[in-house]
C-alpha cells in the first residue's frame, strides 16, 4: 500500500531535479531578448515619449521578424533531443548544423526584405508623424543584426537538445551586459540617440552569435559531424519547421494586432503598451524556461521509447507552470507602482499602463499552463496540432481586439483581449495533452 506513493515521490523528485537543472539556466538565456528590449526601453524612454513610442513600434516589428523563425530553436531542440535519447550524438549535431545554415540563409533574406520596406512597415501601425521617424531609424539599423539573432536561435536549440542550458545562460548574460553598456555609451556618450540603442543591440547580438558558433563547431569536430551545408538536411529542417512557423506567425499576428490597436489610441497608450508588452514578454520567457526543459526532457524520453516517462514529466511540468505563474502574478501585482518609474516620468503613460499591468498579473497562472504544455508538445514534435490551435486562437482574438477602439475601450481592454487569447490557448493545449496523441516514440517522429 505504501510502495506506489513512495515510487511517485521518487519519480517526482527525479523530475524536479531534472527540471530545475535545465530550467534555471534556461531562464537566464530566455530572458536575454526581452531584457535587451527592456534595457532599450529604459534608456530610450528618458529621451522622450515619442522616442519610446517609436521604439515600441520598431521593437514589435523586429521581434516579429525574428520570432517567426523561433522554430530554428524549438524544432532543433526536439530533433536533437530525440537523437540524444536514441544514443546517436553525431546525427544529433549534424541536424543542429543544418539548422544553423538555414538560419544564415533566412537572416540574409529578412535583411533584403526589411531595409527598403521599413517606412511602409512602420506606417502599417498607424504611428504618429512624430514617432514614425524614430521607429524607422531603429528598425533599419537593428535589421542588420537579424542573421546573428537567428544563428543564436538555432545554436541554442542544438545545445538545449544536448541537455546543455548552462552555455546559453553564460552567453546571454554576457550579451545583456554588453548590450546595456553599449547602449548607454552610444545613446548618451556618443549622442546618437535612438540610433545608438539600435547599434548597441546589433553589436551585442553579433558577439553572441560568434560565441555560439565556436561552441557548436568544437562539438561537431569532437563527434565527427560535418560542418558543410547539406541541401537535403537544410531542406528537411525547413520542412520540419513549417508547422511551427504557422504557429508562430499566428502568435506574432496577435501581438502585432494588439500593438496596432494600441498605436491608434495615441502616443501615451502605445508607450504604455510597450512597457506592458516588454514585461509580458519577460514573464513569458520566464515561464518558457519550464517549457524549454520540457522540450529537452520529453524529446529524450520519446527518443528512448519511454512513453510513461514522458507522461510523468508532462504532468509534473504542468504543476511547476501553475506554481510559477501564481508567484509571478503576485510579484507583478505588488511591484507595479515601483516598476513604472523605471521607464517613464509621463503621468499619462503611467495612468494607461497601471491597470494594463494588473491584467498581465492576473493572467499569469493561465500563462504558466500554456507555456508548459506548448513546450511539451514541441518536444514531442507535435507541430501540426500546435499550428492548428494557434490559428484558431487568432480567429477568436482578432475580432475582439479590433472592437476595442470601436467601442471606445482603452489599453486595459486591449490587454483583456490578450488574456482571453491565453485562455483559448490553454483549452486547446490541455485537450491535446489529455488525449495522449502527442506521444510518438523513436529517434524520429
Amino acid at each position: 500500500m505504501t510502495q506506489a506513493p513512495a515510487t511517485t515521490k521518487v519519480t517526482r523528485r527525479r523530475h524536479d531535479r531534472e527540471i530545475v537543472a535545465l530550467a534555471v539556466p534556461a531562464f537566464g538565456a530566455l530572458v536575454a531578448e526581452p531584457l535587451f528590449v527592456l534595457a532599450d526601453s529604459a534608456i530610450v524612454g528618458h529621451l522622450g515619449t515619442t522616442q519610446l513610442a517609436g521604439l515600441g513600434i520598431a521593437a514589435a516589428l523586429l521581434t516579429t521578424a525574428v520570432s517567426v523563425f523561433v522554430f530554428l530553436a524549438y524544432a532543433t531542440t526536439a530533433a536533437v533531443s530525440r537523437r540524444v535519447g536514441a544514443g546517436d550524438l553525431p546525427a544529433a549535431i549534424r541536424q543542429g548544423m543544418d539548422g544553423i545554415w538555414l538560419a544564415l540563409l533566412l537572416g540574409a533574406a529578412v535583411i533584403v526584405a526589411v531595409l527598403p520596406t521599413a517606412p511602409a512597415l512602420v506606417g502599417l501601425f498607424g504611428a504618429s508623424d512624430t514617432a514614425a521617424p524614430y521607429a524607422t531609424t531603429y528598425l533599419r539599423i537593428s535589421a542588420l543584426g537579424i542573421p546573428a539573432m537567428l544563428v543564436v536561435l538555432a545554436a541554442t536549440g542544438v545545445l538545449r537538445g544536448l541537455q546543455d542550458t548552462r552555455t546559453p545562460l553564460y552567453v546571454a548574460v554576457g550579451g545583456f551586459i554588453a548590450n546595456a553598456v553599449l547602449n548607454v555609451g552610444l545613446v548618451y556618450g556618443a549622442g546618437l540617440g535612438i540610433a545608438g540603442s539600435a547599434w548597441g543591440t546589433v553589436i551585442a547580438q553579433c558577439g553572441m552569435a560568434a560565441v555560439y558558433l565556436v561552441v557548436v563547431i568544437r562539438g561537431a569536430r569532437r563527434h565527427g559531424a560535418s560542418l558543410r551545408p547539406d541541401a537535403v538536411g537544410i531542406r528537411a529542417s525547413a520542412q520540419a519547421g513549417v508547422p511551427l512557423l504557422v504557429r508562430t506567425l499566428s502568435l506574432r499576428a496577435i501581438l502585432m494586432i494588439a500593438t496596432a490597436v494600441a498605436a491608434r489610441l495615441g502616443d501615451a497608450d502605445i508607450a504604455a503598451h510597450q512597457i506592458a508588452l516588454s514585461l509580458w514578454s519577460l514573464l513569458a520567457f520566464a515561464l518558457d524556461a519550464i517549457a524549454i526543459a520540457g522540450q529537452a526532457i520529453i524529446g529524450r524520453h520519446l527518443g528512448a521509447g519511454d512513453a510513461q516517462g514522458a507522461r510523468d514529466a508532462c504532468r509534473r511540468m504542468v504543476e511547476w507552470g501553475i506554481g510559477v505563474g501564481v508567484g509571478l502574478g503576485l510579484l507583478v501585482m505588488l511591484a507595479r507602482p515601483l516598476f513604472l518609474p523605471l521607464f517613464t516620468s509621463d503621468l499619462a503613460v503611467k495612468d494607461a499602463a497601471l491597470p494594463a499591468l494588473l491584467v498581465v498579473a492576473l493572467s499569469q497562472p493561465v500563462s504558466g499552463i500554456v507555456f508548459t504544455l506548448d513546450g511539451v508538445l514541441m518536444g514531442a514534435g507535435d507541430g501540426p496540432y500546435l499550428a492548428w490551435a494557434m490559428v484558431l486562437t487568432l480567429a477568436v482574438f482578432t475580432p475582439v481586439a479590433l472592437l476595442v477602439p470601436v467601442l471606445g475601450g482603452g489599453l486595459t481592454a486591449v490587454w483583456g483581449a490578450m488574456a482571453l487569447m491565453m485562455v483559448v490557448r490553454m483549452l486547446t493545449l490541455w485537450l491535446r495533452a489529455r488525449s495522449g496523441r502527442w506521444i510518438v516514440t523513436g529517434a524520429t517522429r
